[in-house]
């Protein structure tokens, strides 16, 4: 793996931002309560001020996207923007996956193949292969043909192995592929050549959630049974494992994960609520945070790297629909900001925007909040069922959603000039 093996041996220069003497006692709960949840109401009561209304009825339902994708027939359950083009992959229910121009919503490529529904999808770093994984088991692969434009694509290869994939991830630097499978493992592929390079064993539940480091050296997963490891990319062999036989660990299962810039920490979310920091150094729990509500599943952790003095502040969203903003430097929350109903996906615009949150919720809505204070910048609406997946698009300044309502939209990420 010319990719990782090119960093030569690991030190340790970057910014801890956490010591063992600054690790406080959990944050208790704030009993700060959620908006009361509407989306259980008879679809015979009066429409929301969201137009809560299906597609075919009589009202009007307020859409201030910019460009919507109808073209999956049933729910779409994952998308992602290209890292540099115009360009967005989705794939849903109906077992198909699309590439799709954002600007018109044409269909660049129908990426066929699946024989169950399509559950992620995912670029390569550099944009040239596009990646579809199932819960059929298959992933399967389409590369760009020629170096003209990002029009023309063919299928590469299918990749088997997998019980259930349940994520997939590129290398941040190379074409090496990560997927977490139902049966408990791991799995890492080389390509274009679809060889693969390992399989890592050791979880004893569905790896729910899983990515490499940012700088590449490492890979972090977690399961359902509440496991997490830090593996060599090179090796079969863990380099630490948490799990729930260490009380402080202890999450009922893990939902989600999230990892710093500078690849020292890691941050999981639980099942139940729970919420850990773990030093990726140390391979130890640093600290423990408790913003939400008690027995709700945390579904989303994403840092955001906005400050010029090197805090590190991270997101947490669950189906409280709260999200909780930390300063990890004091394990302190710094504000809270909330949906009607439970949080989907968070997503961290990237500089110059960085101040920048975009959180997705299964009350049909997305929202760009300005994260240093909890201000609400834009509300993203036109979905009428609940939105399960989003990524941002063209540098942060759209973003692009996925809806159990079977359509995609792009939004802009702030309010457009007048």
């Amino acid at each position: 793996m010319a990719s990782t093996e090119q960093h030569g041996p690991e030190h340790e220069e970057q910014e801890e931002f956490i010591n063992e003497d600054d690790v406080l006692a959990e944050v208790p709960d704030d009993d700060d309560q959620p908006m009361n949840d509407d989306d259980d109401d008879d679809e015979n009561e009066a429409q929301d001020t969201l137009g809560e209304l299906q597609p075919g009825s009589s009202g009007v339902v307020q859409d201030n996207s910019v460009q919507s994708f109808p073209n999956h027939k049933s729910s779409v359950f994952a998308i992602a923007g290209h890292p540099t083009q115009p360009l967005a992959v989705s794939g849903g229910e109906d077992d198909l996956g699309y590439i799709w121009d954002i600007t018109d919503g044409e269909v660049i490529v129908r990426l066929s193949g699946h024989s169950d529904s399509v559950a992620c999808v995912a670029w390569s770093s550099d944009g040239e292969i596009v990646s579809t994984g199932g819960m059929d088991g298959k992933i399967r692969l389409w590369r760009r043909v020629g170096k003209d434009d990002f029009r023309t694509w063919e299928f590469l290869t299918e990749l088997q192995g997998p019980d259930e994939v349940m994520f997939l991830k590129w290398h941040p630097k190379g074409n090496v592929l990560l997927a977490g499978s139902n049966d408990s493992t791991l799995w890492l592929w080389q390509l274009p050549s679809g060889n693969t390079m390992q399989v890592f064993a050791g979880h004893t539940g569905p790896v729910q959630c899983g990515a490499f480091t940012p700088d590449g050296k490492r890979i972090v997963s977690a399961c359902g049974d509440g496991t997490l490891i830090l593996w060599d990319p090179r090796s079969p062999t863990p380099v630490f494992k948490l799990t729930s036989e260490d009380a402080r660990f202890s999450l009922d299962g893990i939902t989600s994960l999230g990892i710093n810039p500078s690849s020292t920490l890691a941050v999981v979310g639980g099942a139940a609520g729970g919420v850990r920091v773990i030093s990726l150094t140390k391979g130890e729990v640093v600290g423990a945070l408790g913003g939400h509500t008690e027995g709700e599943s945390i579904e989303a952790v994403a840092f955001i790297d906005f400050s010029s003095s090197g805090t590190a502040i991270v997101a947490t969203g669950a189906t409280d629909g709260k999200i909780c903003l930390w300063d990890l430097a004091t394990m302190r929350l710094r504000a809270t900001v909330e949906h009607s109903d439970a949080v989907t996906t968070l997503l961290a615009v990237p500089a110059p925007k960085a101040h920048l949150l975009v959180t997705a919720s299964a009350d049909r809505t997305l929202r760009t909040w300005d994260a240093r204070t909890g201000t609400l910048i834009k509300e993203h609406t036109g979905h009428h069922s609940a939105v399960l997946s989003a990524s941002l698009g063209l540098d942060g300044s759209v973003v692009l959603s996925a809806g159990d309502d079977s359509v995609c939209f792009v939004f802009t990420t702030e309010p457009e000039d007048e």
